[in-house]
């Protein structure tokens, strides 16, 4: 049996991040992963350019049980570090939008760099490695608490980091791994669903929106509990299934199953201000013309088809324009992990201490990444909190 200082569950952001904190601080590591390859979700990210950080990253872009959890991590390894190890291996990036990061060639070139540090910092990778259980050690020596058997091997290790992933994606290779081992050691887990996901359309409302297919337009789409919903302003895409783009795939982290979803589909708009001015037509050309300067032909040509305005008096016009600012749909459901981008829930964060990812309840035992109650808002954020989590661990086994 080969005795390790840490074993890395998982060859993603976060469990190679920890693997680079951990090696440079001479602790012996090894990373263990299912997959062939490593990083196989950071290479097809950002449209396989890999949205790698956010410069406006900070805890309130993160739902979690614990809004303040993430707060220590993140601001021990902030987006200036990344941007700072991406610079040392000279990989040219550029800001899309919003404060998001993109490489300008590969994500492969994020790949890259993390193995040449996790190499650099003699951390070993083993690929295409099936593991079996991980249970406490019946005695412990040297301080090696846990055994980890594998397909190839077993191995003794002071601790074990957890950063299996989420359930999101599951044709690259996604599984619950990580939640049924922070359950056999006793953690809890808040509930798991899809997020940053798209949203499925009842029929009524898919008869009726659904044929604009491949129509996109800047919106606000609002959701949450409670009397301040999270609002976002971003691009809206109609689905053949139902609602997609930044905005509602932000939405959807926050939407619940049989509430509304509120879309502001004229964001700052004031559509009819044209039309109610006083030598104005007041007509169904008039309306249609006001919508086209707003909306993309064919959704304002729907819009007044589906939700005409009552009559054509200031009062039945105002009323209009407000239905146009607050569209409430109820959706029938999401795409689900298949299509989901992240998984939200996962283990409580209460069980960890938020300084090291480190288990309250089990000593040496530490999760990270996308298996912990933290789920980011699009746009590098999940990556950013991949690598603070990854790197609080690796300073701290």
């Amino acid at each position: 049996m080969q005795k390790i200082d840490v074993v890395v569950l998982g060859a993603g952001a976060a469990g190679l991040m920890c693997a680079i904190e951990a090696g440079r601080r001479g602790r012996s590591v090894l990373v263990l992963d299912h997959a062939e390859r490593i990083g196989r979700k950071i290479l097809i990210s950002g449209g396989g350019r890999c949205n790698f950080t956010n410069l406006h990253c900070r805890a309130e872009s993160f739902l979690s049980g614990n809004p303040h959890f993430a707060k220590s991590a993140l601001a021990r390894f902030t987006p200036a570090d990344i941007i700072a190890l991406v610079e040392k291996h000279r990989i040219s990036y550029h800001e899309k939008t919003l404060g998001q990061l993109f490489c300008d060639r590969s994500a492969q070139d994020i790949v890259n760099m993390l193995d040449r540090e996790c190499r650099d910092a003699n951390a070993r990778i083993a690929t295409g490695v099936k593991i079996g259980r991980v249970e406490r050690a019946q005695e412990t020596t040297n301080n090696h608490r846990f055994v980890v058997d594998t397909s190839t091997g077993s191995f003794a290790a002071s601790s074990i980091v957890v950063a299996t992933g989420g359930l999101s994606i599951p044709k690259m290779g996604a599984t619950g791994l990580g939640y049924q081992l922070a359950e056999q050691f006793g953690l809890a887990i808040v509930p798991c669903r899809p997020a940053l996901v798209p949203l499925v359309l009842n029929p009524q409302d898919h008869e009726r929106w659904c044929d604009l297919s491949g129509l996109s337009t800047e919106v606000v789409a609002a959701a949450g509990n409670g009397r301040r919903p999270v609002r976002f302003r971003e691009k809206m895409l109609i689905t053949h299934r139902g609602l997609s783009g930044p905005a509602i795939l932000q939405a959807s982290s926050y939407w619940q199953p049989g509430k509304a979803v509120e879309i502001d589909l004229a964001p700052e708009a004031d559509v009819l201000a044209p039309v109610l001015a006083s030598t104005s037509r007041r007509d169904r050309t008039a309306i249609l013309a006001a919508l086209r300067t707003i909306l993309p032909a064919r959704l304002a040509e729907r819009w007044l088809l589906v939700s005409p305005p009552a009559g054509w008096s200031n009062a039945a016009l105002q009323t209009f324009e407000r239905d146009l600012h607050a569209w409430r749909l109820v959706p029938a459901g999401t795409e689900g992990y298949a299509k989901a981008e992240v998984t939200a829930g996962g283990v409580d964060t209460a069980e960890l201490d938020a300084r090291t990812m480190e288990s309250r309840r089990v000593p040496g035992l530490y999760f990270i990444g996308e298996v912990v109650d933290v789920t980011g808002w699009l746009g590098g954020y999940n990556f950013q909190w991949a690598w603070a989590s990854g790197a609080s661990a690796g300073r701290a086994v």
